[in-house]
């Protein structure tokens, strides 16, 4: 019997989205160097080469989240009106997340993030890994502002903003503080930042 593409497809969805789930929790739980692929492939009930065609890598099962975004400060600049300078794009847009809460700018309460993003800045491999990605969407930024060294100095001093403004953001959260009593100076902070870049 075959299966229609669209079936196959969400099929390996569930799995894709089951395995970094019981990795997640192991992660979460453990802690990243404590958990073996082993203990994951055994917890998502496949076999260890099946994780492998899913994620490459042990920090894959955890950086996937970021992939959403991977790229996203470059389609903001390609896909703003015409006459919207790239600053003030990249600026609307972080302000938007910190009204959505959305976990990338490091304003967002549910005990999940917090736990994911401590689990992700106090591990090494996965601090380093993350790294490589904010250098791959700098390359793409700079592509997106234009050519030279003004492009890929503008693209590295927003990038560098926003890693800046959202790991404050976390911080105050991790500190205790809600997303709701942290949002003002949030975006306060904000707005001093994108202030500063134009």
């Amino acid at each position: 019997m075959h299966e229609p593409a669209g079936l196959r497809a969400r099929k390996k969805q569930r799995t894709h989205g089951a395995i970094a789930d019981a990795a997640i929790s192991l992660f979460l739980e453990r802690g990243f160097d404590r958990v073996s692929v082993n203990d994951i492939a055994a917890a998502a009930e496949i076999s260890k080469p099946t994780l492998f065609r899913y994620f490459p890598t042990k920090e894959d099962l955890v950086l996937h989240r970021f992939t959403d975004h991977q790229g996203e400060a470059a389609h903001v600049v390609r896909d703003r009106d015409s006459g919207v300078e790239p600053v003030a794009a990249l600026h609307r847009h972080f302000r938007a997340g910190l009204d959505r809460h959305d976990p990338v700018t490091g304003l967002n309460d549910h005990p999940e993030v917090v736990a994911f993003h401590r689990l992700v800045f106090s591990t090494p491999s996965l601090a380093g890994r993350l790294a490589r990605y904010r250098l791959e969407d700098e390359e793409a930024l700079a592509d997106a502002l234009g050519e030279g060294i003004q492009a890929r100095l503008g693209a590295a001093q927003l990038l560098a903003a926003l890693r800046v403004l959202a790991r404050a953001n976390w911080q105050k959260i991790a500190d205790g503080r809600s997303a709701r009593d942290v949002h003002p100076e949030a975006v306060a902070d904000a707005d001093y930042a994108f202030d500063r870049l134009r």
